[in-house]
Formats: structure tokens, sequence, C-alpha cells
């Protein structure tokens, strides 16, 4: 958003209305599983789809997509890596671009009152726990890898149980608000058929 103080013209990224991963302490194990799964390299590719398939997923999920990143470069970059990162953690790539639908609209340098950075909403502390320093929120892989990594341990800890687990990734375990608005962003804007197994708990 733009912001004139006096005759100066300030660009300050936009705030997200998301909430804010709660900093629990890891035991040493977890956080060495988390820390190998955020540190791995990439490959940027579909590593569960034959090509077909892989086509015609990045064409629905790109023409739901257009709304908000115009630009179909980006938006094939954007939705192979969503795909890439969100199997990769054994996720719906689709729940994925629910909770970057609720948590930042998209885009791709929100900043939350909380300090959560990126799409996924990513709290500063994370890199601390898990990264390394070199790590930075708002490059697309970056903040879709501990995206992905910080939802697999909260459903993890959740024994699969989705709701519990949104609530954990919100900050907001226990009240209904924010994982309702997931589900219905899911069942409403990214539903895609091939994927439509994966149960929510």
């Amino acid at each position: 958003m733009w912001k004139l103080i006096g005759f100066v013209v300030i660009l300050t990224p936009p705030i997200a209305q998301a909430g804010a991963q709660m900093h629990e302490p890891l035991s040493a194990s977890t956080r060495t599983v988390l820390q190998r799964a955020v540190s791995d390299q990439a490959i940027s590719h579909f590593i569960t789809l034959p090509e077909a398939e892989s086509k015609a997923w990045l064409t629905t999920m790109s023409e739901q997509l257009k709304k908000h990143m115009p630009d179909q470069n980006e938006r094939d970059n954007f939705l192979t890596t969503v795909h890439y990162e969100a199997t990769r953690a054994g996720l719906d790539p689709q729940l994925v671009l629910s909770i970057i639908q609720v948590e930042s609209g998209f885009r791709k340098y929100a900043i939350s009152t909380a300090g959560a950075r990126g799409y996924m909403q990513i709290m500063p502390f994370w890199v601390d726990a898990i990264g390394s320093k070199e790590h930075n929120l708002f490059h697309l892989r970056v903040n879709l890898r501990y995206g992905c990594t910080i939802l697999r341990h909260y459903l993890d800890i959740e024994r699969g149980n989705y709701f519990r687990a949104l609530g954990r990734y919100n900050g907001s375990l226990g009240q209904a608000t924010y994982p309702e608005l997931v589900f219905n962003a899911w069942h409403k804007y990214w539903h895609y058929p091939i994927t439509q197994g994966l149960a929510q708990n």
C-alpha cells in the first residue's frame, strides 16, 4: 500500500490479517527432522502425477488463480512450486492453496500484525528454530517449504486431525473460525477430483 508523508511516497508491504503460529519448544529429534525438511534441495517439477494429469491440474488451478496472479508465467511457477512442496510434505496441494488464500490473499510480501511473512505467513522465529539465517521468508520456495513443513508437523502432532492442525498453524487452536475459512476455500475454490479422497477430520 502507498502512504504519503509530507512530499515523500513510501511503499510499505501489505498487512495480512492472519494469525500467528505459536513458539513451542521442540525436542531435539523433532528439531533435527524439521531442519532436514526445510534444508533439502527442491526439484522444479511434479513428483506424483503423470504428465497429462499434471498439465490438467495446472490448467485448472491456473484458471482459478488468474484473478490473483494475472501473469501466466508467474502463475505456472507458483503452482508448480506449490504442488511440489505440498506433495513432498504429504499434503493436498489444494489445501495449501486454500491456506495461502486465507493467510495472505496470494500476496508474496504480506506481513501480519504479528509479524508473519509471505504467502503462508511464516513467523520469523521458525528460521531460528529450524532454518538458516540466509533463509528469506519472502522467497517463494522458502516460504512454501517452511509452511508445508510446519503444517505437516502439526498434522503429525494432531494425528491427522486437520481442524486441530490448522488451529495450531494459525495460532488459534480450539477455535473454529480459521479452520472453517480454510475448509470453505478448499471446497469452493480449490477442489480437484484426483485428490478428493484426502479426509478432513
